[in-house]
């Protein structure tokens, strides 16, 4: 039983209560963004009008108390994802750029020619193209854990991967196609029997689940702001401080340095010599908020009622002839990808948007699992604790729709 008024809590998001051509808009491309509740809209503004000054800088008033905040905001983010400290939390631009922080400077310290980096069929390109680009560099491999025809990854191909060369696995939690929870925990207990670290793409599965990197062990993990209802240009890598203090950081400049001369250069300490240039500390004060605010509603009802909406929509849409899911697994979490009988996923994503029902259409920026199962793209359906029953009623109504227009 769930002790929440989700209904009540959809007014705290301004943006739904409107129409998309004459239809009353249904946001079902949570998985892209999540839309944001009036409390963090209303953090920045306040921010923006009481405190804004360059951080960790200035010794005048607004400079302490936007350094205040921020600070106060990565114990926020630390609290929220159970790390041990908040020297562990950096601070990025999103889980983007967070695999590419980890990229460069993991291999530069820890990769060399002829070692192999571990990551599955499943991954968003920011888990794969950035891999790639270091391989170019360096000359390691990449090995891929392959994918099951239910969704899942192949965890007896996943533990033949692993060996004396393999120098990290990095996986998603979540996949953003399929919706599968993938098994973590194993992956990083497999993975740590033969001493590889692993990292985790935690975009998907930080706004739907209760999250413990101490308990996962997780050797790092990442997440994006505007996916867990605060803004975008925000976003966070966690690493253990044993990996953080052997990587060179990844960009120079101001702020990531003790001393500097034409002689050479003194890094800073942990987490300022990931954290280059001024950082975006107004949208850390409003990732912090959104993050207080989930708390609030607690992330165990957040997951259950995520769960209701799926199982609903699922049995709802796996009604329909002509209708078919890209994947099945047992354990998925908040996205639905389906196929639709001669109609292409763009042209059924238009209508539907006609109809004032937003969801995503196309790869999803995972090609090669739409390789893996031989399909040019999906519909993505992807739900919020704010989503409804009712909207799930519309979306099947609509998709009903747009097959009898073919």
């Amino acid at each position: 039983m769930i002790d929440m008024d989700f209904e009540a809590l959809r007014k705290d998001f301004p943006i739904l209560d409107q129409q998309v051509y004459g239809k009353p808009l249904v946001y079902l491309d949570n998985a892209a963004t999540t839309q944001k509740p009036e409390c963090v809209i209303e953090s920045m503004n306040e921010a923006y009008h009481s405190l804004n000054a360059n951080v960790h800088r200035g010794l005048h008033f607004l400079s302490q108390q936007a350094t205040g905040r921020m600070e106060a905001a990565r114990e926020t983010v630390r609290l929220f994802i159970g790390a041990e400290s908040s020297d562990e939390i950096i601070f990025t631009r999103g889980t983007t750029e967070s695999i590419n922080l980890l990229a460069s400077s993991f291999t530069q310290a820890f990769v060399h020619e002829g070692d192999e980096i571990v990551v599955s069929h499943m991954e968003h390109h920011s888990n794969i193209v950035p891999w790639q680009m270091q391989a170019e560099r360096i000359g390691f491999s990449i090995k891929v854990i392959p994918v099951t025809d239910l969704g899942e990854l192949d965890m007896s191909a996943f533990r033949a991967l692993l060996s004396s060369r393999t120098r990290l696995v990095s996986v998603t939690h979540v996949s953003n196609v399929l919706g599968t929870v993938n098994p973590i925990a194993a992956i990083i207990s497999e993975a740590h029997s033969h001493g590889i670290p692993v990292a985790v793409d935690g975009a998907q599965a930080v706004p739907h689940m209760p999250v413990n990197v101490k308990e996962l062990d997780a050797d790092f993990y990442a997440f994006s702001g505007h996916k867990v209802y605060g803004p975008t240009g925000i976003g966070v890598l966690y690493g253990k401080r044993e990996f953080l203090e052997k990587m060179p950081p990844y960009q120079g400049g101001g702020e990531m340095i003790k001393h500097v001369s034409f002689a050479g250069t003194t890094y800073n300490d942990l987490p300022f010599k990931f954290e280059a240039g001024t950082p975006d500390y107004i949208g850390a004060i409003a990732l912090a908020r959104a993050l207080d605010y989930l708390s609030g509603i607690g992330m165990q009802n957040v997951l259950l009622r995520e769960k209701e909406l799926c199982e609903y929509a699922f049995n709802a849409l796996d009604a329909i002839p002509g209708l078919r899911f890209l994947g099945n697994a047992p354990d998925r979490c908040s996205v639905l990808s389906f196929l639709l009988d001669g109609i292409h996923p763009s042209d059924a994503g238009t209508l539907l948007d006609r109809l004032g029902i937003a969801v995503r259409t196309g790869h999803h920026c995972a090609e090669p699992l739409m390789e893996r199962f031989g399909v040019p793209g999906t519909v993505r359906a992807s739900f919020a604790f704010y989503n409804t029953f009712d909207e799930i009623e519309i979306l099947v109504k609509a998709i009903n729709r747009v097959i009898r227009m073919f």
